[in-house]
């Protein structure tokens, strides 16, 4: 494995997920320069100068930003944060339809900035999203995918830790599916250690328990604090790292599939190998049959709202 020497990571978004990430990217010196682009010119001075001022605690990183796209040039990896909350009483799909039409407009200047650049995107709902701006943007799948349930696995690794009484890296275990209210854990093939979480003598009400709990981790967040922004900014940085690293690491990443297990043209996360190229969906990967039948599901969901919003621009 290699890497990407002198590599810089753009982040599309100053608000309060980009700035997290950004932040998050800095001092786990995940990239060599980190970039932050807002059209809101005086909020991304602010969040770089600030950002800026702490950069001698940190590896060796450089950041930059303003409100010229330009700062995206020559980035490996552009991740988009930018679009717009989720109101109260606002659908996921009026979501989706605000936050399309803010891709649209931002894809054909980011081609031209960046256009050997890796898309990450992170906006909400990303699968959706992703279903509408991988065939519009020209892009391969590989090329551009969403962080999906990467933070949601994150929940459920840090959940069952706590419950079995063990390190969170001892914990193997995926969510998958929609980042959102159809995602579902694999446990058929979910182990603690080496002994299968079925195994372990934690009940399967409990497992269904904690599933639940971790779905809907996000609504407790925004709840207490108005929205979600340290996890995923540190979820963000960990996929920048091993695109430009070529890690090859295995994330449940969510690109537009292409004859998974049935399903096709429609994004969603499934064990996947991140690199330099990408990420490419890990084909082997088991499924009990109850199992593809909720991934099936979750995938009739993102295209249905995908149907409904196309991409214009």
């Amino acid at each position: 494995m290699g890497g990407i020497p002198d590599a810089k990571l753009a982040i599309v978004g100053a608000g309060s997920v980009g700035s997290s990430a950004a932040y998050a990217a800095l001092i786990r010196g995940s990239a060599r320069r980190v970039a932050l682009y807002d059209v809101a010119e005086a909020k991304v001075e602010a969040e770089v100068l600030d950002l800026a001022h702490g950069t001698q605690f940190t590896p060796g990183s450089s950041i930059t930003g303003g409100a010229d796209i330009g700062v995206l040039e020559g980035a490996s990896v552009v991740v988009v944060t930018a679009g717009a909350k989720q109101q109260p009483g606002q659908s996921r799909l009026e979501l989706a339809g605000v936050n399309a039409g803010i891709l649209a407009a931002l894809m054909p200047p980011l081609r031209e900035a960046a256009p050997d650049a890796v898309v990450v995107i992170v906006s909400n709902p990303c699968d959706v999203l992703t279903t509408i701006a991988q065939p519009a943007s020209g892009l391969p799948p590989e090329r551009i995918f969403a962080s999906g349930t990467v933070l949601d696995t994150s929940r459920l690794r840090w959940r069952l830790a706590e419950r079995a009484g063990v390190a969170t890296s001892s914990v193997h275990a995926h969510i998958v599916g929609e980042h959102g209210d159809t995602e579902f854990p694999l446990w058929s093939n979910a182990t603690i250690g080496p002994v299968p979480i079925l195994d372990w003598g934690i009940a399967a009400e409990e497992l269904d328990a904690i599933a639940v709990e971790v779905r809907d981790a996000a609504y407790r967040v925004i709840r207490g604090k108005g929205a979600t922004n340290y996890a995923i900014g540190l979820s963000v940085a960990r996929i920048a790292e091993a695109i430009l690293r070529d890690e090859r690491a295995v994330m449940p990443v969510s690109t537009v599939l292409r004859g998974f297990h049935g399903i096709d043209g429609v994004a969603l996360s499934v064990p996947s190998v991140v690199g330099a190229a990408g990420a490419a969906p890990i084909r082997e990967t088991p499924f009990a049959e109850r199992e593809l039948e909720r991934l099936r599901a979750s995938a009739d969901a993102i295209a249905a709202a995908a149907a409904a919003i196309p991409l214009v621009g």
